[in-house]
This record gives structure tokens, sequence and C-alpha cells, in this order.
């Protein structure tokens, strides 16, 4: 989404314009789910003078109640209007995006967008002009039961790029397109996935900051359409036993005020030294920046071999097995993905931490181990040990425990979202070991 530049009095403007007669005030938690505070449109001056105070002690890793006061600052650049929210009388809803702060007006230290501005700030004091993120987020659609529940039926049978009939999704899926277009998203294509009942939709890549709000704002479509068809989105990582989960590759670069900071037409690969160096970031912090990239216990049923997600600590120019691919696009389009990420993740989180990996590179200089130009899932071990080949984490609890000793993760989260975020997976990971499955029942209940 290109940036807009947006005053408080082109708001006032469109909000008479429009018959905006609500707004949503929207922030995000440190697990990452969409917050609002809904006010009517009589509060608008308090909206655009930043005097608008919620409780933060009832959000997820914010604070205690004795400190529970907390302003939302809007970022009029966020400034939109729901087109699908507008009543009988021809009433509209509008949405800004909102920075948290301190009664006292500073940056509140558990505000995940915040802590990825910080972020940002370091890689401008390195001399980048901008950190720029292209997004693939997969989601699966299944149908609804007569009570408005999901239920487990998945409404197609559709495979990798089909159309349909086998892909029923295609309806929902062209009209979500054609909302994210009237909210202004550059959409770069939609399809079916691999797996039955998976879809992606592309946008086009922007700042991080703007990327992760669309993002948050990619999500709350999606799941708005496909209720309006019958079905429940989920960008559950790994929904159904056997086939793909749902990842969110994260194609990333670097800019400086020259242009891409990752192209070198005459380095290796045309790749630039801090491409390199940046690369390396990301493979010495995979291990520890998978917590916060698949940040649930569902995330690791997704990260197993053979169904197209990263299991191991690689890089390759063309192979689609190691966790860092070199897309062949180069000049301005010179990228890294990485494609452990999944759907589940904190956008905001999940760009500070790949951010602080790759600017650690940068900084100290980092060399990245050889590519890994063949299939990492046909290799046996001794292959991979001798190649210099990690696992990524196989649980979350162990991704916790990498996370725990990365000071350089932990110092760009900030201690107030790292104590926060480990609290909450570890209460996570207690409940998930302490039940009893039903594949647990099958195994051993006659056999013992």
């Amino acid at each position: 989404m290109a940036k807009k530049e947006i005053t408080a009095a082109d708001i006032r403007k469109s909000v008479e314009e429009e018959n905006v007669r609500y707004l949503r005030l929207m922030f995000t938690d440190i697990l990452g789910t969409i917050k609002n505070v809904e006010v009517p449109i009589s509060q608008l001056d308090k909206v655009l003078e930043n005097k608008i105070m919620f409780d933060g002690s009832s959000i997820q890793g914010f604070v205690r109640i004795e400190e529970s006061d907390m302003y939302l600052y809007p970022d009029f650049s966020t400034w939109m209007i729901f087109p699908w929210e507008t009543s009988e009388r021809g009433n509209k809803v509008a949405r800004l995006i909102c920075d948290v702060y301190n009664p006292d007006g500073t940056p509140f230290a558990g505000d995940p967008r915040g802590a990825l501005k910080r972020e940002l700030k370091h890689m401008e004091e390195l001399g980048f002009k901008s950190f720029n993120l292209g997004p693939e987020a997969e989601f699966f659609l299944f149908k609804l039961d007569e009570k408005g529940k999901p239920t487990m039926d998945l409404n197609d049978a559709g495979g990798y790029f089909d159309l349909a009939p086998t892909d029923l999704g295609e309806k929902c899926r062209r009209e979500i397109v054609l909302e994210l277009e009237m909210l202004g998203f550059e959409v770069e294509a939609s399809h079916h996935e691999v797996a039955v009942g998976q879809h992606e939709i592309d946008f086009k890549y922007a700042n991080a900051i703007e990327a992760c709000d669309s993002i948050q704002t990619y999500k709350l479509v999606v799941k708005t359409i496909a209720r309006k068809h019958g079905l429940h989105a989920t960008f559950m990582p790994k929904p159904l036993y056997g086939i793909n989960g749902s990842g969110m590759h994260c194609n990333m670069s670097l800019f400086t005020e020259a242009g891409n900071a990752f192209y070198d037409a005459d380095g290796k690969l045309e790749l630039s030294t801090v491409a390199y160096e940046f690369l390396a970031g990301l493979l010495k912090h995979a291990r520890a920046f998978t917590a916060v990239c698949n940040p649930t216990v569902n995330s690791y049923k997704r990260l197993v071999p053979g169904y197209e997600a990263p299991v191991y600590v690689a890089w390759s120019g063309r192979n689609r097995s190691p966790l860092v691919r070199i897309p062949e696009s180069r000049g301005a389009s010179t990228r890294l993905e990485v494609r452990s990420v999944d759907p589940s993740t904190n956008p905001y989180l999940a760009l500070t931490v790949l951010l602080a990996s790759g600017l650690d590179g940068i900084e100290n200089e980092l060399k990245p181990m050889p590519a890994v130009d063949r299939n990492i899932y046909v290799m046996t071990r001794e292959e991979r040990e001798k190649a210099g080949i990690h696992d990524l984490p196989s649980t979350l609890h162990n991704a916790i425990k990498e996370l725990r000793g990365d000071s350089v993760l932990r110092d760009a989260l900030g201690e107030h979202i790292y104590t926060g975020f480990e609290e909450a997976k570890a209460i996570e990971w207690a409940a998930f070991r302490e039940q009893v499955s039903e594949w647990e029942r099958e195994q051993y209940l006659e056999l013992y």
C-alpha cells in the first residue's frame, strides 16, 4: 500500500463527506491480537488530539492494574473507512491504527508497533533508509455450521493454482481481493494453495510499519468477507494433519538513499556484502527468532519434513527446502525470503526480531555458511552435520529456550515485551503438555 499523507483536516473532511459515525482505534497486543476502542464521531476532537484513554491492565502483556491508564496516539496515515460496515441509514465506520503511550507522553515499552519503530531507528543509525517487507500470508477456509461455528469441513477440493469448479473458494477469494483494493491495497496475485481449502493473496511490498499494518488489516478483511460467504477463515499454521500448513513467507530488503542495499551487479549471485551479512545474521539467530515468528504450539506441527515448510537452518539461491531463499529478481527487487514464519505471528514483533538479526550480521560483518543447493530433506543427519546445517526448534518450549539465551533479540524486543511474551508462552506450553490427546488414547489405552 502506498504511503498516504493524511492530515487532521483531511480526516475531518472525510468524516463529513462519507457520513462516518463511528471510529475504531486499533492496536495490537503482544500475542498479535487486534484490539480496538470504538468511539462515536462526537469524540473526533479527542481522537485527533491523542486524548483517548483505555485500560491497559485488561490487555495481554501490557501493564498491572495499578498502572492501567494508557493513551492511544492515532497514525493519521492509517485512516481507512470500512466498506462492509454501513448501516441502513448510510452511516459508516472508519479506523485508525494507533501507537500506545504512557500518561506522561512517552511511548509505552510494551507496544509491539513501538518495538518495531525502535529497531527501525537502530537501522537508520546504521545508515539505512528503509526496511521493506512483502508478505505471503496463507489461510484455510472451513464451512460454518448452522450456529455460525467453524467446522472441520473444507469448502473445496482444489490444489495449487487450481481453477473452479474444484476451487470453490474462488468467489470468496475474489471478493476479498476487491475489498482489499477498495481499501488501497495493491494486490499482486491471488490463488489456491497446495492444500485443499488453502488460499493465498499477495500484496505489494511496503516499508515495515506499513506492511505490518497491512497484514493486520488483511487478516480482518479475510475473516470478515469469509463469514459473509458462510465460511471461517483461519490463519492457524496447521489446522489439519497430513496436508501442508499455512506459512507467511517474508520477502525482505534494506534500502539506502542510493537504492537496494542487497543488490550488487558485480557481487556473487549479484548480492552485496550487506546482503550476505544480513543473511548471516538471520542464520545465526534463526533458532531464537523462531519463538516469535512461530509463536504457538501448533506452529511446530507445520515445521516438519514432508510438507514444504523449512525445518533446517540453511540458505540457497533457488532451493526451496532451506530456511532462507534468494528469489531470482535483482535490481530494486533483490530480497531475502525467510520461509519459516507463519501467520499466527505478531507481525510487528516478527519484523523486529528479523531486522535485529540481520542488523547484528551487518554490525559484526558476519559471513554466512555456504549455500545448500540440494534437497535437505533427503540428506542424512551425518550429511547435514558435515554441512553445518542445524535443525529449527521442534517445539515451542525449545524455541523459547533459544530466545531466552539470545541477548540481541531480547534487547530488540525490550524487557517488557520479552517478559510478557515468555510468560504467556510458558503458560500455553504447560497447558498443552498437560492435555491427553486422542492420539495417545488410540496408541496406549489398550496396549497398556
